[in-house]
């Protein structure tokens, strides 16, 4: 399948986590792609390094669109299932956040989903096209696949659940090359000790409601095997199965979620079914902190509410993120960020006094289409967007960029009048060559907020990013 769009005839490549190689882009239905996106859990509000992954699968998305395909996207809420542990271990995140705040896990689970939306608006990621179904109301789909799995054999139950046998699965741990006795050797690890467990890589499908607790669970379902809780890994298989069809074209994930949820996914997708889930698994790399790994102990997560108190602009960062390829770690500073902020004002700056079209322009915009259209490589379309010289190229651009350039520009450039009264009053001052008025009105005007620039005979106003906030 060729893209086909502003005279582009282009082939697609994107790196494939399940082949470990870059390779052609082909849709699974004609000129549609669909797509499913590893969600939140929906436990607290999503730090900097988890928007990374949906700033990514917003590009991917527009990339798409921009060469002429339809997509169908999801992106699941995870509200409930997820264990502490990332395995089988450990308390429910929406149960204790529930406990914690002394709300119900579905007020918790509100809450933070609406935090997610708003931070998704916030980095211009639109979602009125995207399905986003939550765990919770996909039950009964996900027993029916549990079902299946017992049917075909490839489950055993233990004192606290029904377990997936990975045993049973030669594939296992496929996904990112590695083969089931070295991810249950390593990253498998971290789901702990279980003694009922057959394979220390077996999984849980359905949990059961621990009995003679003093704290009832807040969320739990009656099942063929008991009253309970589906695993966290069972609610994609289900969700993407019932919006997507199996297989879909693609899903992706950050890379954490390669070793344990997304090979995971697979076994028990493929055994249910007998056809692969997906045909292409993309993920994106960590996003450290000052070179370190985000955690509440060293005090470095940072939400989208973070960089607007530190007044960075949400576009800034989404700016800043594509500076760097999706597939490589980036590593957060507040001085980087603010560097770029400032590159990427004044592209917004300029954009206004740009030509509407330049046909000089033409051969970066197709170097632009080569370019993410080979793996997304947005680092080299960022530097292509600084040397473009019209409106006309930057606009299409902006469609895959998604940095909402055009409409920034306007408000940058919306002025109130009690601003613009005194920008008149120094047009004269300066005019007249009344150098101390002139320095005063403009210490006034800066001192509000603004931005003020002489170019020859006139003077520019502007607000900067930071008043837009």
């Amino acid at each position: 399948m060729l893209g086909l769009k502003n005279g582009c005839n282009m082939d697609i490549y994107l790196d494939n986590t399940l082949t470990g190689k870059k390779e052609r882009f082909e849709s699974i239905g004609s000129n549609v792609v669909k797509m499913y996106n590893c969600g939140p859990t929906v436990y607290y509000f999503p730090h900097i390094g988890n928007m990374r992954s949906y700033v990514f699968a917003n590009i991917l998305r527009k990339m798409f669109e921009y060469f002429g395909y339809e997509v169908k996207q999801v992106i699941n809420i995870t509200d409930v299932g997820h264990l502490v542990s990332d395995g089988d271990e450990g308390e429910d995140k929406i149960q204790k956040e529930a406990e914690k705040e002394g709300r119900s896990a579905n007020e918790i689970a509100r809450f933070y989903e609406d935090a997610f939306y708003k931070d998704l608006k916030s980095l211009y990621i639109e979602t009125e096209d995207t399905k986003f179904p939550r765990a919770t109301e996909h039950i009964k789909e996900q027993i029916e696949i549990i079902k299946i799995l017992e049917e075909k054999g490839f489950t055993y139950s233990t004192s606290d659940g029904v377990y997936f046998d990975t045993s049973k699965f030669h594939d296992y741990g496929k996904l990112g090359r590695a083969s089931a006795k070295a991810t249950a050797g390593k990253e498998i690890s971290r789901i702990g000790e279980n003694s009922e467990k057959k394979n220390v890589a077996d999984f849980a499908l359905w949990k059961f409601s621990q009995t003679g607790k003093e704290i009832k669970r807040l969320q739990e379902w009656e099942s063929p095997w008991g009253t309970g809780f589906p695993g966290w890994h069972i609610e994609c298989s289900a969700m993407s199965r019932k919006y997507l069809g199996q297989p879909f074209d693609i899903h992706t994930g950050g890379i954490d979620h390669i070793p344990v949820h997304h090979n995971n996914e697979i076994a028990q997708s493929e055994c249910a079914f007998g056809l692969p889930l997906a045909n292409f698994w993309l993920h994106n790399e960590f996003l450290k902190v000052d070179g370190q790994k985000m955690s509440k102990s060293l005090g470095n997560i940072y939400t989208i509410k973070n960089l607007i108190e530190n007044k960075v602009h949400p576009l800034s960062f989404r700016y800043w993120l594509l500076t760097s390829h999706y597939s490589t770690g980036a590593n957060f500073t507040w001085e980087s960020v603010r560097g770029t902020q400032s590159a990427f004002e004044k592209i917004i700056s300029n954009y206004p006094f740009l030509l509407d079209s330049h046909e000089t322009d033409k051969s970066i915009q197709e170097q632009f289409e080569e370019a993410i259209a080979d793996n997304l490589n947005t680092p080299i379309a960022i530097s292509l967007l600084q040397e473009a010289k019209s409106k006309e190229i930057i606009d299409q651009m902006d469609k895959v960029l998604g940095l909402n350039i055009r409409n920034v520009a306007d408000k940058m450039y919306n002025i109130p009048e009690d601003i613009l009264e005194l920008k008149k009053e120094r047009d004269v001052a300066r005019a007249e060559k009344n150098w101390q008025e002139s320095d005063q009105l403009r210490n006034q005007i800066e001192e509000s907020g603004y931005i003020l620039e002489d170019r020859d005979n006139n003077s520019i106003i502007r607000k900067t990013l930071q008043n837009l906030l």
